[in-house]
C-alpha cells in the first residue's frame, strides 16, 4: 500500500494522516510506504535546477510581468545562488548562514519585504536565528509570489489551488481544470509519484486530503494512476472529504478514484482490504462511496462497529524525510510560529470532543460526535515510541478540546515517566484549568494553549452554546499565563445576529485581555455557516437565513446566509486584524477603538475594569476532598536542632533547579511533614487525597488542618511545587 499526502500542507512537519493509518496497518500486519508529496515538490522547485526551470518558463511572459515580477526576475541569478544555502539553513543544516542573512545584504529583497516595520517588536530580544528565519520565508514568498503570477496561478506554500476547491457545489469547474496541460507544479508532482509507485508498486494508493487545497493535487495523482496503472485501486479520504463530499452523486469523479471514505479510516480501510481480497461483499463495506454501474452508491452496512482508538496502533512517522522540513516565521504571531516553526509529532488525546455543543461546530460529524478518550499510560507509551522513532521530542497534541482531566493525568505520567517534551493543544477555557493544574501542565512540558474566547459577549457566547463566559475566560488565561503557558485566542465576529455594538465591545474586552496580559496571541476570522453545524441546519432558529449553493452533486459543507439582524460584518474585518496586531505588540490600548475604523461606530458600554474586576474574583475556594495533593518538587533534606528556647525543630531544605528552599518546623510537626511529603511525590503511583491530608494531620492530634494550611510554611510549600489539582 502507499498512502499519499499530497500538495501542500505544511512546511515544517508532515500532516499526521497517513501516519495514523500506517500505525493501524501495522496493527494488522499489512505492509505500507507513506509520502508527503507537498515536501518533496517544494524541494525540488525551490532548488537552483528547479529556479532555473521557473525563470526559464517565466520569460516566455515577461511582457505582462508586475513591477515586483521584473525585479525577481532581473534577480534571478541572485535567486538562484542563493536558493540551496537558504533551504539547507531553513533545515537546521546550515546555522552559520543566520549572520549574512540577518544583516540584510545576501537576500534578494522584493514585495514581502515591505512589511519588516515589526522586525524590531517581534525579534529585538530573540536573536538573529529566529530574524534569518523570519526573512529567508519572506525570500521564499516573495518567490511563490513570482510563481504564482507567471507560471502556476493555482500555487501556494501550505495551499494549492486552494481556491478551486472551495465551496465547489458542483464537481464541473475542477473536471475542466484537470484536463488543462499540466504546469511546472504539477509536472513535479506526477514525475514524484511516478518514482514513489515503481519504488513501492503498491496495489493500494490511499490520498489523504486534510483540505481543500489538497484536492486538485491529490486528482492529479489520480488522474496519472487512472492513465498509467489501471489495476491499482485508489481511496480517497482525509478531512476535507468528511466535511465535504458527505453527498456526492456526481460520477466524474470516479474517474479519478476508485472509492471515497468517510471518516475515521481504520475500519473502512480494512474492510476494503478484505473486499479487495474477495473476503467481504461490497455491501458490507463501512462509510465507502463507489460508482456501480455508472451510478455513486453508498455502502455501509458493515456490522461492525469502528476500531477503538486504544486498538489503532501508535502513529508511524517512518518513510517522512523528516530531517528535510523547513521551519519557517511566516507571520509574527506567537501561536502561528509554533505551527509553521519546528518539527511537531502530532497525536491525539481522545477522539470528537468531550464538550459537543458549540452551535457554529460540525457536532452532528463523528470527528467530534463520538467521544472516546485514551488512557494517559498508553498516550505515554506512544509518546515514548514516537520519539524513538523519530528523534524529537515535541508533541502538537492536535483535539478539537483537550480534556482537563486527561491532560493532568498525562501530566502527570509525563512527570513520573521522567520523559522529556515540549507540547501545545487547544483547550476550551474552563474552569477546572486551575492555577495548580496549570502548574502541573508546565512542569509536564507544555508550553502553549489555544483555545475559544470565539466572540467575546456573553449574550452570543450563550447562544452559541460555548460554556463559557467571558469572566471565566479571562481568569483560566490568567491561570496558565501565571504559570509560564502562551495563550492563544481564537476570536470570531459575524456570529448571527451580532451588533455593531456587541462587536465594539468584543474588542474592548480583546483589548483589556491583551492589556493586562492574560492572553498574548490571537487571530480574528469571520463566521462561516457550515452543514453540518447547529447553525446550518436550523439557521432560523439563530436568526439567519440560508442562501446557497444549490448542491451540485459534488461539495456540500461551506453556506452563505443572510442574517438581518446583524449588522454588516466584514466592514470590521481590517479593522480588527489591525487592533489585534498591535495589542499583541503591547502597544496602542490607549487609542479609541474607534480609531481602528474608517466608518462611524459607537462608543464600547463595557466598563474599562471589567477584566481586572474579573481577574479580581478568582480567588480559589476550598479544595475538594477528593482532590489529589501532589508535591512536584524534591524530597528535602532534613536535620533535627534545638533551638535557642531548648525547643527541638527541624530544618527542611528543598535543593531545586532554581535554588534553594528552606524553613524551620517544631520537630512533632516536621516528622509529620517530613512522612507526608514521601507520600505526596508525583512519583508514587497512589495518589494521596486532600481529605487523606487533613484526616491524617487531625488524627495525630496537631489541630485544625487550617492551621497548617494556613500557615507560611504551607505558602511556601504551595509557592515551590505543592499542587492541589
Amino acid at each position: 500500500m502507499l498512502l499519499i499526502t499530497p500538495p501542500f500542507t505544511q512546511l515544517n512537519t508532515p500532516y499526521p494522516a497517513t501516519a495514523y493509518l500506517k500505525g493501524f496497518l501495522n496493527t494488522l500486519g499489512c505492509a505500507s510506504f507513506q509520502t508527503d508529496l507537498g515536501i518533496e515538490v517544494i524541494l525540488e522547485i525551490f532548488s537552483a535546477a528547479g529556479l532555473r526551470k521557473v525563470f526559464a518558463l517565466a520569460s516566455n511572459s515577461k511582457e505582462t510581468f508586475s513591477e515586483n515580477s521584473y525585479r525577481i526576475f532581473k534577480l534571478q541569478e541572485d535567486y538562484i545562488a542563493t536558493i540551496d544555502p537558504v533551504i539547507h539553513f531553513l533545515q537546521h543544516k546550515n546555522p552559520s548562514l543566520a549572520h549574512s542573512i540577518s544583516e540584510r545584504t545576501y537576500l534578494p529583497e522584493a514585495s514581502r519585504f515591505d512589511e519588516l516595520e515589526s522586525l524590531e517588536w517581534a525579534f529585538g530580544t530573540m536573536g538573529i536565528t529566529e530574524l534569518a528565519r523570519h526573512l529567508a520565508t519572506l525570500y521564499l514568498e516573495d518567490l511563490g509570489d513570482f510563481i504564482k503570477e507567471t507560471i502556476d496561478p493555482h500555487f501556494g506554500f501550505s495551499r494549492y489551488a486552494e481556491r478551486l476547491g472551495r465551496s465547489l457545489s458542483s464537481f464541473e469547474t475542477m473536471h475542466l481544470e484537470l484536463q488543462k496541460p499540466d504546469t511546472l507544479v504539477s509536472q513535479i508532482l506526477v514525475k514524484l509519484l511516478a518514482k514513489k509507485i515503481k519504488k513501492v508498486r503498491p496495489k493500494v494508493v490511499c490520498i489523504s486530503v486534510p483540505f481543500p487545497g489538497n484536492l486538485f493535487g491529490a486528482l492529479k495523482c489520480g488522474q496519472y494512476l487512472k492513465a498509467n496503472y489501471p489495476d491499482v485501486k485508489i481511496l480517497l479520504g482525509g478531512g476535507y472529504v468528511n466535511t465535504e463530499l458527505r453527498s456526492v452523486t456526481d460520477e466524474r469523479l470516479f474517474d479519478y478514484v476508485d472509492y471515497v471514505s468517510l471518516d475515521d479510516g481504520e475500519a473502512p480501510l480494512q474492510f476494503l482490504l478484505e473486499h479487495l481480497n474477495g473476503k467481504r461483499k461490497k455491501e458490507d463495506l463501512k462509510r465507502i462511496f463507489m460508482r456501480t454501474n455508472g451510478v455513486v452508491c453508498y455502502y455501509n452496512n458493515a456490522p461492525e462497529k469502528d476500531i477503538p482508538q486504544r486498538e489503532t496502533g501508535t502513529p508511524d512517522y517512518s518513510d517522512f524525510l523528516l530531517k528535510d522540513y523547513l521551519s519557517v516565521i511566516e507571520i509574527v504571531n506567537p501561536m502561528h510560529r509554533l505551527w509553521s516553526d519546528g518539527r511537531w509529532n502530532k497525536l491525539t488525546l481522545a477522539h470528537g470532543c468531550y464538550w459537543g455543543k458549540c452551535s457554529f461546530c460540525d457536532i452532528t460529524l463523528d470527528y467530534i460526535k463520538r467521544y472516546e478518550p485514551m488512557s494517559a499510560s498508553l498516550l505515554c507509551d506512544r509518546i515514548e515510541t514516537i520519539i524513538a522513532q523519530t528523534g524529537e521530542t515535541g508533541f502538537h497534541f492536535v483535539d478539537e478540546a483537550a480534556p482537563p482531566a486527561l491532560m493532568r493525568d498525562l501530566a502527570l505520567e509525563i512527570i513520573r515517566r521522567k520523559i522529556t517534551v515540549t507540547w501545545w493543544t487547544n483547550i476550551r477555557f474552563e474552569k477546572s484549568f486551575t492555577r495548580d493544574v496549570c502548574i502541573l501542565l508546565k512542569k509536564s512540558g507544555c508550553i502553549a494553549v489555544s483555545g475559544g474566547l470565539e466572540v467575546a459577549s456573553d449574550r452570543l457566547l450563550e447562544k452559541m452554546k460555548k460554556g463559557v463566559t467571558v469572566a471565566q475566560v479571562a481568569r483560566v488565561a490568567d491561570a496558565f499565563t501565571q504559570a509560564g503557558i502562551m495563550v492563544h485566542a481564537y476570536l470570531m465576529y459575524g456570529f448571527p445576529t451580532q451588533t455593531t455594538q456587541e462587536t465594539i465591545d468584543a474588542l474592548e474586552m480583546v483589548r483589556q485581555l491583551f492589556m493586562h496580559q492574560v492572553v498574548q496571541s490571537g487571530f480574528w476570522h469571520l463566521f462561516a455557516m457550515t452543514a453540518h453545524s447547529p447553525v446550518g441546519l436550523e439557521p432560523a432558529a439563530f436568526g439567519v437565513m440560508k442562501v446557497g449553493p444549490d448542491f451540485g452533486g459534488f461539495a456540500d459543507n461551506d453556506l452563505s446566509h443572510e442574517d438581518p439582524e446583524g449588522c454588516d460584518h466584514e466592514l470590521f474585518s481590517e479593522g480588527l486584524k489591525k487592533s489585534l496586531f498591535n495589542y499583541m505588540h503591547g502597544v496602542c490600548f490607549d487609542f479609541p477603538l474607534s480609531e481602528w475604523f474608517d466608518f462611524e461606530t459607537p462608543a464600547t458600554s463595557i466598563p474599562e475594569d471589567y477584566i481586572a474586576n474579573a481577574l479580581g474574583d478568582n480567588v480559589a475556594g476550598k479544595p475538594r476532598p477528593n482532590a489529589r495533593i501532589i508535591w512536584l518538587g524534591n524530597l528535602p533534606e532534613t536535620e533535627i536542632f534545638t533551638d535557642e528556647v531548648g525547643d527541638e525543630m527541624m530544618r527542611f531544605s528543598f535543593y531545586e533547579k532554581q535554588g534553594k528552599l528552606s524553613f524551620d518546623l517544631d520537630a512533632d510537626w516536621g516528622d509529620w511533614l517530613n512522612n507526608m511529603l514521601s507520600k505526596w511525590s508525583v512519583f508514587k503511583e497512589k495518589n494521596y487525597l486532600y481529605a487523606e491530608a487533613k484526616a491524617h494531620f487531625e488524627g495525630a492530634d496537631f489541630g485544625d488542618f487550617a492551621v497548617l494550611t494556613g500557615s507560611q510554611v504551607w505558602e511556601a510549600l504551595r509557592e515551590n511545587g505543592l499542587v492541589i489539582v
